[in-house]
């Protein structure tokens, strides 16, 4: 969410921010409703004014016995006169909110510039893909030849984009979950947090889901929405709030599953586990002073870094483009994993720093500065840390052997048991 005053300061900065988002000039029609809704206060702080003095005057008229008819017809038509105004000045307001909540952040200098993810950067690689002397299949051929990823049934029951896991993937989803939560809590600084699934429409409006992305959301019939990922209700943890400024930074983690009607992707990745309804994925956040921020958004990505190394995933971290960089997000980084059976690399993990947009938007503050007293917004921060189910993708096409069964990663067998590999029934 932008402040007004900050339009008001910098109008052609604000449009040349926006024309990078590919959006045309709008400084001028908010300052428009800006100057009507500061026309309507001030006319009708003026208006208050004179009526508090019209009550004295005609006091003063009725105790001296005077005329006071010609005062009290001009009050009543200043009560007239304010009515309107009353209504008015919150109907700008609302106009110019109305307007700005639809806007998206701002970017952060160091975001190329480029229409789609065609122009997004590498900033690194991590591994080399394996050498394998058979052809690698796809993650949805290796689960179904082992029986244990079924796709049919899951339509039976809930329709397209879901799948049942049986067996041994069953329980690799779990572990991959299990092994991140730990990472994230023992070595990263991280606090496990058991959320909602269900939250209202002030938590999503808070992260910036609504109302600009509704139809990405599943609403229940009593106005609520399924959680498209624990960003909505872990950063909502501190809307309304002023926290002491020594808190910071808060870093949160929860493992949930997270729904999205994915309305915008008909026809595509309509085969296999990478697009769903309904997925698990271990959600960061962090809560920060602004100052922190940068320097939190480089740590975050390396905390998700950290999962798909100890998996020995090769994956690269991409910088992403002002024409790929998400609704609330100042500067994002894009982690890919290689997946060997479509021999490329997929979006595993988005790490982004939102600076105070979302902070702004659900009124989250903290006290600090020198004397203690000062107020200000709080930058936010989110991640995938990681997508589990993506995950388990990537362990399997990376880990798939000559004769169909998958060979456990080192780091996750102390959660299956000790198990080396999966095996189809």
């Amino acid at each position: 969410m932008h402040d007004i005053r900050a339009v008001r300061a910098e109008p052609a900065a604000f449009d040349a921010a926006m024309a990078r988002r590919g959006l045309p000039p709008v400084a001028d029609s908010l300052l428009a409703l800006d100057a009507d809704r500061r026309a309507a206060q001030t006319a009708l702080q003026e208006k208050q004014a004179r009526r508090n003095a019209l009550a004295k005057e005609i006091g003063a008229g009725k105790r001296a016995g005077a005329d006071t008819a010609a005062l009290e017809a001009e009050a009543t038509a200043l009560r007239d006169a304010m009515d309107s105004l009353e209504t008015r000045v919150p109907e700008l307001d609302a106009a110019i909110r109305g307007a700005l909540e639809v806007l998206p952040n701002i970017l952060d200098a160091s975001v190329p510039d480029g229409p789609n993810e065609t122009a997004n950067v590498v900033l690194k690689q991590f591994g080399t893909p394996r050498e394998m002397n058979f052809t690698p299949k796809q993650h949805f051929e290796l689960g179904e030849a082992m029986e244990m990823m079924d796709f049919a049934t899951a339509a039976k029951l809930a329709g397209a984009r879901f799948t049942v896991l049986r067996g041994g993937l069953a329980r690799l989803e779990r572990a991959l979950g299990q092994f991140m939560l730990d990472l994230h809590t023992q070595e990263h600084g991280y606090t496990e947090c058991s959320m909602p699934y269900l939250v209202n429409a002030a938590a999503v409006y808070g992260t910036g889901s609504l109302p600009k992305f509704e139809e990405d959301l599943f609403k229940t019939t009593d106005g609520r929405y399924l959680i498209p990922t624990a960003e909505v209700p872990l950063t909502n943890t501190v809307a309304g709030d002023i926290v002491a400024e020594k808190l910071l930074p808060i870093r949160l983690t929860a493992l949930t599953d997270c729904y999205r009607s994915e309305a915008g992707s008909a026809g595509r990745d309509t085969r296999g586990m990478l697009r769903q309804h309904q997925f698990r994925k271990v959600e960061l956040v962090s809560i920060t002073h602004p100052d922190q921020s940068v320097e939190e958004h480089e740590r975050m990505t390396r905390c998700a870094e950290t999962v798909l190394e100890r998996l020995e995933l090769p994956y690269r971290r991409m910088l992403l483009c002002s024409g790929d960089t998400g609704f609330a997000s100042t500067r994002t980084h894009d982690l890919e994993v290689w997946l060997p059976g479509q021999q490329m690399f997929r979006e595993i993990s988005s790490c982004s720093n939102c600076k105070d947009f979302q902070a702004r938007r659900m009124n989250a503050r903290f006290r600090g500065g020198a004397d203690g007293k000062t107020v200000s917004h709080v930058d936010t921060l989110n991640g995938s840390g990681i997508a589990v189910g993506r995950a388990l993708i990537a362990v399997m096409e990376n880990y798939q052997q000559a004769d169909g069964s998958i060979a456990v990663p080192e780091v996750l067998r102390p959660y299956l048991g000790g198990a080396e590999y999966i095996a189809g029934v």
